[in-house]
């Protein structure tokens, strides 16, 4: 252990992406921070401009308190260095200046970018380059062997990977006393994420230095909105720029390294990782576009906090005004499992039973918002999301249009009472009734066997599992047809009022 290796030369000085959410968002950062996208091109110089600034920001307030979360107990932050600001320095250079080619090496290799691990000791006390929890957030502190080769406490790490990392909080969101990283497989949104946060943290910097302030501000949205927002943010800029706009999975982090949180504790732990699959971030690719945005941002709207009461005078003073979650954003996470329920919420504006007085689903209503009923959307939901095949979209469709058809001839306002129903007989009985009574008037069957069977049962008599959700997709497209033809306008009670139904397990 921390044999120095003479021999060894760096041949090519670049940053590159690793694959570990720490090293890459920190050279998404350096990228953005200087100016670059292609991390090919960032050299020594801008390496330096980044260094010069840590070293000099990180070691004061307002960003020294914003470090707590990240980097507790290290030089930067530590209260035993407050009157030796040398030692700061000292620690600033040991940590971010391990990067030029002619810096010592050992003959360990760091494990984040293969390249041989400095020689430098992070502190007096530290065996040669070795890392720990105040250098890499969420490694094990000094001391602890376990999981190391050979009983060895630390990591060997490379200069460039080091200086990844101390940038890693400049490109990270702060809320809920953590920080949000995103990472994905396309490095391109690794470095849009990086950029908006790092946008945000030296807007708030500035302010905060401006006002005297020793504190940064944190995001007012939870991760998971925070998340969605920005991404969504991310994807309207490429798409207004013209730029490739490949869908990619995104996974973010929501962390915290002070060592103060229980792992155990599921109310706060100290990780949590959020994912998007591939098939929500290509829904979410699509919303922005001129083709579905309108119809999106109504039903966005409706998803915020309602305001609570305050409760003291002081509060009328307090910036709470913006409400911190979007229930439509957050839901987004537990999809694709949670389909059916997210239609029924969403895009069939059905309204759901919950404890909380802020929750705005309790107050959705199929009846007074058939205006936010949009089969466009739910199109896209059921192709990108549902990934459901083309002919059963299309079967689904055809019945709605067909069964609208059928309430504007008839003007039969009873109809919806039978289709409504959650049991399964008293719907197929309605759909029966409303076959016959449209035979009868001269007209064609409104359903035939085949697509009734493709859509709704598994074989004779037998319903499919899902036979709510094809139902409630079906219903959307009526509800829209009747809307647009002014039929439920004039008959504002045709539609029963449903009443709420138990939030779905996450």
């Amino acid at each position: 252990m921390g044999n120095l290796d003479p021999g060894w030369k760096e041949a090519v000085h670049v940053l590159k992406y690793t694959g570990h959410p720490l090293v890459d968002v920190g050279a998404a950062t350096i990228a953005a921070f200087v100016g670059e996208v292609d991390l090919a091109a960032i050299g020594e110089q801008d390496l330096g401009r980044v260094a010069d600034f840590i070293a000099e920001n990180y070691v004061v307030d307002p960003l020294k308190s914003f470090l707590n979360v990240a980097f507790p107990n290290s030089g930067y932050t530590q209260p035993a260095f407050e009157k030796a600001p040398e030692k700061r320095r000292e620690y600033a250079r040991r940590v971010l200046r391990g990067y030029p080619a002619d810096t010592p090496r050992l003959a360990e290799t760091c494990p984040f970018t293969g390249e041989r691990a400095v020689a430098t000791a992070l502190s007096d006390s530290l065996p040669a380059g070795r890392a720990f929890r105040q250098h890499v957030p969420l490694l094990t502190g000094e001391g602890v062997i376990n999981f190391h080769p050979w009983g060895n406490a630390g990591l060997p790490v490379s200069g460039k990977a080091l200086l990844c990392i101390q940038a890693f909080p400049l490109g990270c969101a702060k809320c809920g006393g953590k920080l949000l990283a995103v990472h994905s497989d396309n490095s391109d949104l690794i470095y849009d994420f990086a950029r908006e946060f790092l946008e945000e943290n030296r807007r708030a910097l500035s302010l905060a230095q401006q006002s005297g302030s020793n504190k940064m501000p944190e995001a007012k949205a939870s991760a998971k909105t925070l998340l969605v927002e920005t991404l969504l943010k991310v994807e309207q800029r490429r798409r207004d720029e013209a730029q490739d706009r490949r869908p990619s999975s995104v996974t973010a982090y929501h962390l915290s390294n002070s060592g103060q949180s229980n792992p155990l504790d599921a109310r706060n732990p100290p990780l949590e990782i959020y994912h998007l699959p591939l098939e929500l971030t290509d829904f979410l690719s699509q919303i922005v576009s001129p083709d579905y945005k309108a119809e999106w941002q109504k039903i966005e709207a409706r998803a915020w906090q309602l305001p609570r009461p305050k409760k003291k005078a002081a509060d009328e003073q307090a910036d709470d005004d913006r409400p911190r979650r979007n229930l439509l954003y957050e839901d987004l996470f537990r999809l694709p499992m949670n389909a059916p329920a997210f239609v029924r919420r969403y895009l069939l504006r059905i309204p759901v039973r919950t404890r909380f007085e802020d929750d705005p689903r309790r107050t959705y209503s199929l009846r007074g918002e058939a205006n936010l009923v949009s089969w466009k959307l739910t199109e896209l939901f059921m192709r990108k999301v549902m990934t459901m095949d083309k002919d059963r979209v299309q079967q689904i469709r055809d019945l709605g249009d067909r069964l609208a058809n059928y309430v504007l001839q008839q003007d039969d306002k009873r109809f919806f009472a039978g289709f409504l129903d959650h049991r399964y007989n008293s719907f197929r009985t309605a759909l029966l009734r409303a076959n016959i009574a449209h035979v009868r008037a001269g007209n064609p069957p409104l359903i035939t066997l085949d697509p009734y069977v493709e859509v709704f049962e598994e074989g004779d008599d037998l319903e499919r599992r899902d036979w709510r959700l094809a139902r409630d997709l079906v219903l959307i497209r009526m509800v829209e047809q009747l809307h647009q033809q002014g039929w439920l306008g004039s008959h504002p009670d045709a539609i029963p009022e449903v009443g709420e139904e138990p939030e779905a397990a996450s």
